[in-house]
């Protein structure tokens, strides 16, 4: 049997002593994700008729590895109906150089800022975690808060080997000729190190963060999304589940409200 470490095409930084990808068999757990979305499909229908005042405070979401914006549409659905002002990421898929996404996504970042008068607070599922959290260290000016999902920012490579496959898969389609897909340089080169650099730099003041985390992840170490900068938030869910079901989404708009009361939402843009 190929082991874990074996195939793995990221750098050996991104995985630090004390971390490991999951068990293969632990991709099982992510089966729950049938009845994750079976929950938020009564929840909807129990809150069809839910309308909270909107808040001009903006929420950009942010999908996870090789997922786009649609992922993330119920629990979009969801907070709107609590009244947060939600806004797309416009990644059709997560596939592609993180750098380069995080660019975008700065620059996505400015004109919801500018258009809202306010800062923004970011969610991210997985990669689009980390990514928020890059965001947080580098824009603080336009980053109020923000809640990562399932998101190893610990050990990045700290995830499950078909995970690991997939990496490989589209690094040697990009390789090929493929555009717009991760390159080596990305996963195990300059690239991969200013992110996980970035990665771990303080989260600045004035800014919320909010860890949530399962122990039934079957994607990725749980302990490497436990950041210590964060307030830490456990829910019993599958790595995918965690976009869908109400108990999560529960979870998120709570860490949003706790954030915004913290004073760190209101914040005129300068």
């Amino acid at each position: 049997m190929v082991s874990d470490a074996a195939v793995n095409p990221l750098a050996p930084f991104l995985l630090p002593d004390g971390f490991e990808p999951p068990p293969l068999k632990a991709v099982l757990r992510e089966r729950s994700v049938v009845r994750e979305a079976g929950r938020y499909a009564v929840r909807t229908l129990e809150e069809r008729r839910l309308r909270a005042p909107v808040d001009d405070a903006p929420v950009l979401l942010v999908p996870g590895f090789m997922a786009g914006d649609t992922s993330l549409a119920p629990m979009a659905k969801a907070l709107r109906r609590r009244g947060w002002r939600t806004y797309r990421s416009h990644i059709h898929a997560n596939v592609g150089c993180t750098r380069e996404a995080a660019e975008r996504l700065e620059a996505r970042l400015e004109a919801i800022t500018e258009k809202r008068g306010v800062r923004a607070q970011v969610v991210g599922h997985s990669l689009g975690g980390m990514i928020a959290r890059g965001l947080a260290v580098r824009r603080p000016d336009l980053v109020a808060g923000i809640v990562t999902l399932g998101s190893p920012m610990l050990a990045p490579a700290a995830h499950h080997a078909a995970l690991s496959l997939s990496v490989e898969v589209l690094v040697r389609l990009s390789w090929a000729g493929v555009p717009g897909l991760m390159t080596r340089r990305c996963v195990a080169g300059s690239c991969a190190r200013e992110s996980f650099d970035e990665s771990r730099e303080p989260v600045p003041t004035g800014v919320g963060f909010t860890a949530v985390y399962s122990r039934r992840d079957g994607i990725v170490d749980w302990r490497a999304c436990v950041d210590a900068a964060a307030v830490p938030v456990e829910v019993g869910v599958s790595h995918v589940g965690m976009a869908v079901d109400p108990r999560v989404i529960d979870e998120v708009a709570a860490a949003l409200r706790r954030q915004a009361d913290a004073g760190d939402v209101g914040r005129v843009v300068a």
